[in-house]
């Protein structure tokens, strides 16, 4: 893992919107997030939002763009992980080589590495395939090849080798769980003190399971409320660094102070980037990437284009050089980078 000082700068966001109906106003954002040369986005599985999961959603949003990556959110607690693996296969194949998975490590206690190591699937997600308890469209709807009850038939590799794999480290089961598996891990941090600490303590325990640097990405995930405009950041946030809440760390301000605070953290190479959640999802992130991200580019510490075009490719990633996870294999320490 790493967090590399003077390292390209990495920059995703949220397409998070409960209650929103339908597809088109995902990809709008989607879209919009691609204009600006974000490296992904990611989207919640939430129940409040009518229609399909969120990987269904992902995958209608693949074909109408180009070069952004996809992380859906999963669960590992599914009864059948095999077939919310083979459904982020097809995302990735849907996307050209743009899925990724963002883990949601489901109930306590679920043992996710214990089942990866002895040769289960990679973790599962909810509702993957036929239709929910509700009758809530999910992702085999959309696609097809739904597999109820049975392991998905034999597939091409994904064009990544393995879709990109996010682990949120929101306490010390998910921490050990990022430092062994993740491509990407988002930390929780107000200081960049204390996004150093995170940044310490997971490189520490990746090193332990043999992890080489470099082998992921650290990204320090904010909420942020770009509503004041160009107005300085309040009290407690901008130069002073993000406030705690109950939803997570909150950046409350202007587009140009975000990324004086994105500047500034990523310079003492305490994170790779940021993961920023808007609060109002259309107008925070039209701020995100009109404002922060324009002038990020205009300091030249953030891309102005794609220069690959798989999710790999934009986090410098290497690809898994062992075939794809199937039934019955073991992983290996390349498996896990």
């Amino acid at each position: 893992m790493s967090a590399r000082y003077g390292g390209l700068l990495h920059l995703a966001a949220a397409l998070d919107q409960p209650g929103a109906p339908g597809t088109e106003s995902f990809v709008e954002l989607a879209r919009l997030a691609e204009r600006g040369g974000l490296d992904f986005v990611t989207l919640d599985d939430s129940a409040a939002r009518p229609g399909a999961d969120a990987l269904g959603v992902l995958c209608r949003v693949a074909p109408a763009t180009r070069r952004i990556g996809l992380v859906p959110t999963v669960t590992t607690a599914d009864p059948e992980p095999l077939r919310a693996q083979g459904a982020v296969a097809t995302l990735d194949r849907l996307s050209r080589g743009r899925a990724g998975w963002r883990l949601d490590l489901g109930a306590p206690g679920r043992s996710f590495e214990g089942e990866a190591v002895q040769g289960r699937s990679f973790g599962g997600a909810a509702g993957t395939g036929g239709l929910s308890g509700g009758g809530r469209p999910r992702w085999g709807d959309f696609t097809g090849g739904a597999f109820p009850g049975q392991d998905p038939p034999a597939a091409p590799r994904p064009p990544q080798g393995r879709p990109v794999h996010v682990v949120d480290v929101t306490d010390d089961h998910a921490r050990t769980v990022a430092a062994r598996y993740a491509d990407v891990a988002l930390v929780r941090a107000t200081t960049p003190v204390q996004a150093a600490g995170e940044r310490d303590r997971l490189l520490e325990q990746a090193g332990s399971f043999g992890r080489r640097p470099g082998s992921a990405r650290i990204l320090v995930s904010l909420l942020v409320d770009l509503g004041d405009g160009e107005r300085a950041a309040q009290p407690g946030h901008g130069g002073g660094g993000p406030r705690p809440t109950g939803r997570g760390p909150l950046y409350r301000g202007g587009p140009v102070d975000l990324a004086e605070l994105i500047a500034a953290w990523h310079a003492a190479g305490v994170a790779d980037g940021f993961h920023l959640v808007p609060v109002e999802p259309r107008r925070d992130l039209e701020r995100l990437v009109n404002g922060t991200a324009a002038l990020l580019q205009h300091r030249g510490l953030f891309r102005t284009f794609y220069p690959g075009s798989t999710l790999r490719e934009h986090l410098g990633l290497p690809r898994p050089v062992t075939p794809y996870a199937t039934s019955g294999a073991t992983l290996t320490t390349t498996d896990r980078i």
